[in-house]
């Protein structure tokens, strides 16, 4: 198997080569609506402070871009996928089976996750254990067997009787988008936790565990709005009773329409982002195909300016659009890797 794989490589870098005459002058870059917005900026100043072009970017969710980007090699494939998750095995080992198996890992800060409504109604306050009995397919059985039924909760107040006496109503990414593997990590399988007898399935039959606690229910309490973070908001503006899942950078840009959710006392801000108490935090990144440094121009030198201090730094530019910077060690981390090309390995 491995020497298959190693010849499948081989052609595919045979092939790539011979289509390096017709190679793209422009960066391709897909992936993640989360980091979509700060990946513009960069590329924007990119092409005003350097000879290259600046680089065309797609916002097709976190998983559909690294689905593009590992297709394989060729000026036809993307260069760069950005994603608001962590690059995950299964992901690594299809690029690695299409000859992509040079990815270079760049993280570029932090980013929280809101449950936000409009600023006509009241800021809700919440648990994770609430999210979750509002928002998963099946439920704990209320009799206390250790079983569970369709979720039959409609009303906030149903969850329970200390919020609101409304309809649940939820707008959200769909799963293709990274900000819902995260919301479902972090927000679902947080609430799922608080209940022991689930958490002990874990050890038994993960795959199960993993389906109870992230499954969002599909009977429209919870409605897929595509990776367009800035329709939700203008969805949320004309709707009072709704709600709406996306990142921090989306709600400080629109903090005259909207508000974030107060989850676990916590409020969604920058410092509580950054120091790591507000319990709905993730990590930005964006994946190099290394491959097609040197045949696609501008590859490393866009790399080098979106990790500079300039745009990531707890000054940069970036900051001031939402991104939440990493501390001073880390990000000269990142820089390094950045400048050696460090490359993933195969099993993460």
């Amino acid at each position: 198997m491995k020497k298959l794989r190693s010849y499948l490589t081989f052609v595919g870098l045979c092939l790539f080569v011979i289509g390096a005459a017709d190679a793209r002058d422009q960066i391709s870059i897909v992936g993640s609506s989360t980091v979509y917005p700060f990946a513009t900026v960069v590329a924007e100043h990119f092409g005003l402070t350097t000879s290259f072009k600046t680089p065309k970017i797609e916002a097709t969710g976190s998983g559909g871009g690294l689905k593009l980007f590992c297709s394989g090699l060729g000026v036809q494939t993307a260069d760069i996928t950005n994603a608001s998750r962590r690059i995950k095995q299964s992901e690594v080992d299809s690029c690695h089976r299409n000859g992509v198996t040079e990815i270079i890992e760049v993280k570029v800060g932090y980013d929280g996750i809101v449950l936000a409504n409009s600023k006509k109604a009241e800021a809700m306050k919440i648990n994770l254990k609430d999210i979750y009995l509002a928002l998963v397919k099946d439920i704990p059985n209320p009799d206390g067997s250790e079983s569970f039924v369709p979720n039959p909760h409609k009303m906030w107040s149903d969850v329970n009787p200390d919020l609101p006496n409304a309809e649940i109503m939820v707008l959200g990414p769909p799963p293709t988008s990274g900000t819902r593997d995260a919301f479902a990590e972090l927000a679902m399988e947080g609430g799922c936790k608080k209940f022991d007898w689930i958490v002990a399935m874990k050890s038994s039959d993960k795959n199960a565990y993993k389906a109870r606690c992230h499954s969002i229910r599909e009977d429209g309490v919870y409605v897929e709005t595509g990776e367009n973070d800035n329709l939700i908001v203008q969805k949320l503006s004309v709707n009072p009773d709704a709600f709406g899942v996306f990142g921090f950078s989306f709600l400080e840009q629109n903090m005259d329409v909207v508000q974030g959710s107060i989850i676990g006392d916590v409020s969604p801000v920058f410092e509580t982002i950054s120091d790591g108490s507000y319990p709905i935090s993730r990590s930005l990144y964006f994946y190099i195909k290394k491959q097609h440094i040197g045949v696609v121009p501008g590859i490393i030198e866009y790399a080098k300016a979106f990790v500079s201090p300039e745009a990531t730094g707890a000054d940069g530019y970036l900051i001031e659009r939402g991104l939440i910077p990493m501390d001073s060690m880390e990000h000269k981390k990142i820089i390094d890797n950045v400048n050696q090309l460090e490359i993933l390995p195969a099993t993460l």
